[in-house]
C-alpha cells in the first residue's frame, strides 16, 4: 500500500512539475494584468488573421488525411499486395523524420531552386513562403494519425459482417456505408482529433515554408514565437493561452471518445 502510494505521489509530481505548473504559469503571466489587456492582445489583426490562417490549415488538413487515412486502413487490412510493408514505412515516416527536415525536404521539392520550383514559376504558383505549403507541410505531419487508429479496429472486428452483407447483395458502397464505416467510427473520431491537434500545434515544418510573413504566413504557433521575439510578452501569453485551451478541449474529447469507445 505504502509503495503504490508513493509511486503514485511520484507519478502526480513528475507530472505537475512538467505540465500543470508551466502551463499553470502561462495562464497567470496572460491574465496577470487582467481579462481586458490579455483579449486586446488576441484581437489584433495579425493574431486574428494567424487564428483564421491555422483554423484554415485545419479544415484543409484533416477532411483530405481522413478520407486518406480510412481508405489506406482498409487497403492495409483487407488487402494483400506486393510493397505492403513499404507503404506502411512511408505512412510512419512522419513520425520518425524531424519536422524542420520535413519543411526542407518541401524547399527541395518546390522552391524556386527545387525540383518542380522553375516550372511551378512559370505558370505563377507559389508553393514555398505561401499558405499552399503551410498547408502542404501540415497534411505531411498529421498523414499517419487516423490510419494507425483505424486500422486496428478494423483488425479487432474482422470481416465477418461486410462478408455476410455481400452475401445478401450488398454493393460495396452500401457495405461499407453501412457495415464498415458505423463499426469504425470511433478509431475515425479518435484519428480526426488527434489530427487537428497535431495541425494546430505544428511548428517545425511550418516555420521553415511559411517565411514568417506577419498577417500573411503567420499561423498562431509562429505568432507566439514572434511575439516573444519582439518582446510582447503580453501578446504571447494570451495567444499561448489559447493554444493551451485548443489542447486542453482535445484532451478532453480525447477522453470522451475512449469513454464511449469502451463502452
Amino acid at each position: 500500500m505504502t509503495a503504490r502510494l508513493g509511486l503514485r505521489a511520484t507519478a502526480l509530481g513528475y507530472l505537475t512539475l512538467l505540465l500543470v505548473v508551466p502551463v499553470g504559469m502561462v495562464f497567470w503571466r496572460a491574465f496577470e494584468h487582467g481579462f481586458g489587456a490579455a483579449w486586446n492582445a488576441v484581437t489584433t489583426p495579425d493574431a486574428l488573421h494567424a487564428l483564421q490562417l491555422t483554423l484554415l490549415m485545419v479544415a484543409v488538413a484533416v477532411p483530405l488525411n481522413t478520407v486518406f487515412g480510412i481508405a489506406a486502413a482498409l487497403l492495409l487490412v483487407r488487402r494483400r499486395f506486393r510493397g505492403k510493408p513499404i507503404l506502411e514505412a512511408f505512412i510512419d515516416l512522419p513520425f520518425a523524420v524531424s519536422p524542420v527536415v520535413v519543411g526542407l525536404a518541401l524547399v527541395l521539392v518546390y522552391g524556386r531552386v527545387g525540383w518542380f520550383g522553375n516550372w511551378l514559376s512559370e505558370h505563377g504558383i507559389q508553393v514555398i513562403f505561401s499558405t499552399w505549403g503551410m498547408i502542404l507541410a501540415t497534411i505531411f505531419i498529421t498523414l499517419p494519425f487516423v490510419v494507425r487508429e483505424v486500422a486496428p479496429v478494423l483488425r479487432e472486428i474482422g470481416t465477418e459482417q461486410e462478408e455476410a452483407a455481400r452475401t445478401l447483395g450488398a454493393s460495396p458502397w452500401q457495405t461499407f456505408s453501412r457495415i464498415t464505416l458505423p463499426a469504425i467510427r470511433w478509431g475515425v473520431g479518435y484519428g480526426v482529433v488527434l489530427t487537428t491537434a497535431r495541425a494546430i500545434g505544428e511548428f517545425g515544418a511550418v516555420s521553415v515554408v511559411s517565411g514568417h510573413l506577419v498577417g500573411q504566413t503567420e499561423t498562431l504557433t509562429l505568432f507566439v514565437q514572434d511575439r516573444f521575439e519582439r518582446f510582447d510578452l503580453a501578446g504571447a501569453y494570451a495567444a499561448s493561452v489559447v493554444l493551451a485551451a485548443i489542447a486542453l478541449s482535445t484532451v478532453a474529447v480525447m477522453t470522451l471518445l475512449q469513454k464511449r469507445r469502451g463502452a
